[in-house]
């Protein structure tokens, strides 16, 4: 599919199941640690050993890529690379999400919606 810039692969746009061209932004699937974590994985170690240099550098990993359409992007995004840090952190050691349920206004917040949890006071 194209538009006015090129092939929508070869830029930035927002995906949905709708809105598909393949490219996958590796901030994604590992900042998904927490969630899926032995697909993250999975996706970190082909990332890193399978497609090595064409999408890692000293930077981290690029932006993302599409290997259907053999395309690499150049750029690396700081935003991106935080989320990844961050999330694997949180996987493996619960740190970030305690510290975040420890914040009086969170805890504030949440039990005036109702919410209820072992974080709650």
């Amino acid at each position: 599919m194209k538009n006015a810039g090129g092939l929508q692969h070869k830029g930035y746009v927002a995906h949905s199941p709708v809105n598909d061209f393949g490219v996958i932004q590796p901030t994604a699937a590992i900042s998904s640690m927490p969630f899926t974590p032995k697909e993250s994985m999975q996706a970190l170690r082909y990332f890193y050993y399978e497609l090595g240099d064409k999408i890692w550098s000293p930077y981290d990993f690029i932006d993302g890529f599409s290997i259907h359409h053999n395309w690499y992007a150049k750029s690396h995004l700081a935003i991106d690379q935080g989320p990844i840090i961050v999330m694997i952190k949180n996987y493996r050691t619960g740190l970030i999400w305690n510290l975040f349920m420890n914040i009086p206004d969170i805890q504030n917040g949440l039990k005036k919606l109702g919410f209820k949890s072992k974080w709650i006071k």
